[in-house]
Order: C-alpha cells, then structure tokens, then sequence
C-alpha cells in the first residue's frame, strides 16, 4: 500500500511518501480501505514531539478517517466487510493511523457511516465533534441552557455549536472577525461576538440580562479567563479543551461565582462511557442529517505534508486527505 510515515519526531519534513506491506486484522480488530483522513492539531503535535515522544520505530499519522471496511479479524462478524465506516483513535496508542491506503482498528472504532454522509465528512467527525460533545453534555443536558463557545469558527467550536443548539440551548460564540463571525453563525451560533472589540464580557451579560452563561466550551483558557470568571455564572461548567499560550491564570482560579466546575477535556482518555455516548449521538444525528460539515481545503496523500503544515498554520476548516477514491 501507499504510506506517509515517520521514523522520528520533527517538523512536517521528516515524513515520507512511499510503499508500505498492507496490514493484517488482528483478533478484535477490522481493515479499513480508507477514503479519506482528517488532519487534527494532536496529529502535527505528535509528530512534532510536543505532546509526546514518538512511541514505535515507525508511525504512520493522524488520528481520524473514513472508508470501507474490507477484512476482518477473529471474533469480528464476516457482514461487516462492505460497511462504510467513521474512524476515530486509528494511532492512539498504536503505529499505524489514516494516512495510508489501509489501516487496522479495534472494531468498536469503526462506526458505520450512514450512507448519505460523505467520506470528506465521516472524516472530521471523530476528535472535533467528540470533543465537542463530551465539552457540551459532560454536566448533564443542556435544554434551556446558555452556552459560550469560543472560537467558534474551529472545528471543536464548530461542532459545539450545533450539538449545543440539537441539545436545546442558546448559543453564544466568540470570534475574531467578520469571517468566523458568518462561519459561526452558519453553524448555529444564535449570537457572535467579536472578541477583538474589547467588550466581551458587556456585551455577553447584555445578552443574558445580566445573568451569565451556564456552560463555556473553551480553546483558550489563559486568554480567555478574564472573560469566563466573570461571565460564568453558579453551578456553571468551565469546559476546557486547550489551553492556550498566554500566561496561565492565577491557582486557586477565582471565579465571580460559587460552586463552578472546571473540566479538563482530553478526547483520547475520556471515559468509555463518554466515547460511547458520543458515537452514538453523533453516528444518530448524521443518520438524520442534522450536522453539517465544516468544509475545509482537500490534499491528495503524497502531500499529507502540506496538509499537516495547513492544520498547523491555523486554517480555516477540516484538513482532509483524500486517499483512495471510493
């Protein structure tokens, strides 16, 4: 099979291009003939070395993808052979990701892609929207609630967005220009704001007569402190899934409010429970075409590279390597 891989840790340069033996299903696990594979920030940070040092003698990258399933292992039913799958967590804890012709996974981490959802899409579901969903509904639902989602023109914020409005709530979403401010908006966001105004935290409390939200999905915890002790109100749910690079806030974290919760947000260690909850309400709302994708710029995979170094430079929309031709 054709493979991008790498042999050690360092910029997008040290990957290579070329052949590779196809893998083989072990027990428990299924082949995927892979259509396409998403680019996530965790898989350029890997490589990188800044998350963590390169585990196994070779790698092939990235996390998440979508394609066909065309073996199976032991103990897998034959009739899965044919299914369109999702794939997440291809090469946590394991060599061999998406950014290759085929690649193995336990069999619970392919789920079945609906037939009207495409692979580009089945692609950029696994990280960002399960993230998204376990920073949305860790604390229980969100039916009347108000949610602030920063950044809302990434994909986390993306799909935040329109799991919070599917689960009920109102949503507000931070955003630094006009563009992300449409792209937010096209997602769901009832109200956006420009952070770069410097009037976050007014114009947030106009919104909600003063009361505050009661959830925050955040991607800047440094920076955006300031913003959230103020506006967060009792009982509510900071949920952080990065932290930033700005100076980290002061510990203990003081808060306007009392009784606050802090939820550090990891996709790959999230409980089972949560994993499960989020495939299946994920995997339920693409059944009925509920999500939309957050289309983003297209790289064939002799050039994963470029689409590595796009992820990395802040583009806008999912990074998607087109592998085979399904």
């Amino acid at each position: 099979m054709k493979a991008v891989w790498y042999e050690q840790n360092g910029d997008a340069d040290i990957l290579q291009y070329g052949e590779m033996a196809d893998p083989e299903p072990a027990d428990g696990e299924v082949r995927v003939s892979v259509a396409t594979s998403g680019v996530n920030p965790s898989d350029w940070k890997r490589r990188q070395g800044l998350t963590n040092l390169i585990e196994f003698p070779r790698v092939i990258p990235n996390q998440d993808g979508a394609g066909v399933i065309d073996a199976v292992g032991a103990g897998v039913p034959e009739s899965r052979i044919g299914e369109r799958v999702w794939l997440f967590e291809s090469q946590f804890q394991r060599p061999f990701g998406t950014g290759a012709e085929y690649t193995t996974v336990p069999s619970g981490h392919a789920v079945l892609l609906p037939d009207k959802t495409d692979f580009a899409m089945g692609a950029g579901i696994g990280v960002p929207a399960m993230t998204a969903h376990r920073c949305v509904f860790s604390d229980g639902p969100v039916t009347g609630k108000t949610i602030l989602v920063t950044g809302g023109a990434g994909a986390v914020g993306h799909y935040a967005i329109q799991l919070a409005k599917l689960g009920g709530a109102t949503v507000i979403s931070t955003v630094s220009s006009d563009e992300k401010s449409r792209i937010a908006s096209a997602a769901g966001a009832d109200h956006t704001i420009n952070y770069r105004d410097g009037n976050t935290v007014e114009q947030i409390l106009d919104l909600t007569n003063g009361s505050g939200v009661d959830r925050i999905v955040e991607v800047d915890m440094a920076a955006n402190f300031p913003v959230s002790q103020t506006v967060l109100q009792s009982s509510g749910v900071l949920a952080v899934y990065a932290a930033g690079s700005s100076a980290a806030p002061t510990v203990p974290l003081q808060f306007n409010s009392t009784n606050v919760t802090v939820r550090m947000v990891l996709v790959y260690d999230m409980p089972e429970t949560a994993k499960s909850d989020a495939v299946r309400d994920i995997t339920s709302w693409l059944e009925q075409s509920k999500l939309v994708p957050f289309a983003g710029p297209h790289f064939p995979l002799k050039q994963l590279k470029d689409a590595h170094v796009a992820v990395a430079a802040g583009t806008i929309g999912k990074v998607i390597v087109d592998v085979n031709p399904l």
